[in-house]
């Protein structure tokens, strides 16, 4: 990592890249893990259709994902301003809001979950064969969405406050543990997909007892105070209106999903419904968490030489990335494409899933190679300060094409390739309209000399 701010600005931009992204990545992909090893030991462990039940609990995920994601990214975005305004009360008071939304959206969540759980799980595209599984999960889940809620929260804030290193041991502390509780509870003792569920409770709730303990230490800058724990209309404002974005992009992925499900089951059943949402899914998200946490590294660099105006560096380090990220997405095309078999292999020996799966990776990675570009170009514009340009790349995907595609594409043709195609050709559009906006700010780019870079 550089040492201090002006290193951004001289250092060479590879190798910042490199420091800055590494952590990002491994972070990232322990993250991704949580959803592979869920459907791994519960398609080996459990049942098909078992698989088939996690993908319909993704939109009730993503909901509660959306909320956690409100408060987690407002409040540390919001404890960061503060305290680069020194103004440590009022951080102080963003922990406690951040713990006392987290506790109250948990149990509201909750509550609304678990009373209406079956309506919204066959909403979301269940059917009396995957029902069972779905509700089995939830539950669990719904039990421990408080302990969810406030070790994303707390970690959250705990990074924003100068310990990113200790948040990312977390997060390898949860997937470390889930890897070891999920296989003893699903194939020793037995208790099926709530044995995934449980592990996962389990790993966040030993995580959020460390993270509550670093919070109880009064000579570092946050610490608990009882005179923090009271509800602050100016924070709990500060919080929701930073974490508005993050919280309508996972709203969008719950809407998506939900049509991809119910499309998919209505002409392919509910394997195929587990097929895309249990196996190829989880598969691709995986690459594209490692193009995120390029991006994560690329930001600081980029925003940096912008705002000290050296723009070969902000050019040089957005062509590295996205050529990384290229790289990525293309291992994750050709992997897809040649051997997908051996990918569906690993989460279920059911016969008839895998050739559903394998159909899913190979039309679901058509665009896959250009994708990288289109998510690294999308955080390029955020990271030089053109929020606009980025709401319109990310919203662009989501809601501007994939949502249209899937409800006229799969009422006309009929068939769970219909649905899948929707995707790519998404994916596709969203990376051109990514290359004009990058085309065209690049002309600005060139226009420019760089500032040189006043020494101290």
């Amino acid at each position: 990592m550089a040492k201090n701010p002006k290193e951004l600005g001289t250092q060479d931009v590879r190798k910042l890249l490199i420091s800055y992204s590494g952590p990002a990545i491994a972070a990232m992909v322990a993250s991704a893990l949580y959803n592979v090893i869920d459907r791994i030991f519960i398609g080996q462990g459990v049942d098909a259709l078992a698989i088939s039940g996690l993908a319909i609990t993704m939109p009730v995920m993503n909901l509660s994902a959306a909320f956690g994601a409100m408060i987690g990214a407002g409040g540390s975005t919001l404890t960061s301003i503060k305290l680069g305004q020194q103004d440590t009360r009022s951080a102080q008071k963003v922990l406690g809001n951040v713990f006392l939304l987290n506790v109250a959206l948990g149990i509201i969540f909750m509550a609304l979950g678990l009373i209406f759980l079956d309506d919204i799980l066959f909403f979301f595209g269940a059917s009396e064969n995957t029902i069972t599984f779905a509700r089995d999960f939830m539950q669990v889940i719904l039990i421990g969405n408080v302990i969810t809620h406030l070790y994303l929260g707390l970690n959250n804030v705990m990074r924003a406050s100068g310990h990113p290193q200790k948040a990312m041991k977390m997060t390898f502390l949860t997937v470390l543990i889930n890897l070891a509780l999920a296989p003893l509870f699903i194939f020793v003792f037995g208790w099926g997909i709530r044995g995934a569920a449980s592990a996962t409770i389990i790993a966040q709730t030993v995580a959020l007892i460390i993270v509550m303990q670093h919070f109880n230490d009064p000579s570092g800058v946050l610490h608990w105070e009882r005179s923090i724990f009271k509800f602050d209309s100016r924070i709990i404002k500060g919080i929701i209106s930073i974490g508005m974005a993050p919280f309508m992009l996972n709203a969008c992925a719950c809407l998506v999903v939900i049509l991809i499900n119910k499309g998919l089951y209505q002409y392919g059943g509910d394997l195929a419904v587990g097929a895309y949402g249990g196996i190829a899914n989880s598969v691709l998200m995986m690459f594209a968490m490692i193009v995120m946490g390029f991006n994560q590294g690329m930001q600081p660099i980029a925003g940096y030489n912008f705002g000290a105006q050296i723009y070969s560096r902000v050019k040089a380090v957005l062509k590295i990335t996205i050529i990384a990220a290229t790289c990525v997405t293309t291992f994750a095309f050709i992997v897809s494409e040649t051997i997908p078999y051996y990918v569906a292999r690993l989460f279920t020996n059911d016969p008839e899933l895998i050739d559903i799966a394998i159909i899913n990776l190979r039309i679901c990675c058509l665009a896959f190679p250009i994708v990288g570009f289109q998510m690294v170009t999308s955080n390029f514009f955020q990271s030089i300060g053109k929020a606009p340009m980025a709401v319109i790349l990310s919203s662009t995907r989501q809601l501007l094409l994939l949502v249209p595609l899937l409800i006229i594409l799969p009422s006309h043709f009929q068939t769970v390739e219909s649905v899948l195609v929707c995707m790519p050709i998404a994916d596709a559009i969203s990376s051109i309209l990514a290359f004009i906006l990058l085309k065209r700010e690049m002309r600005k780019f060139n226009k420019l000399e760089d500032k040189p870079l006043i020494q101290e």
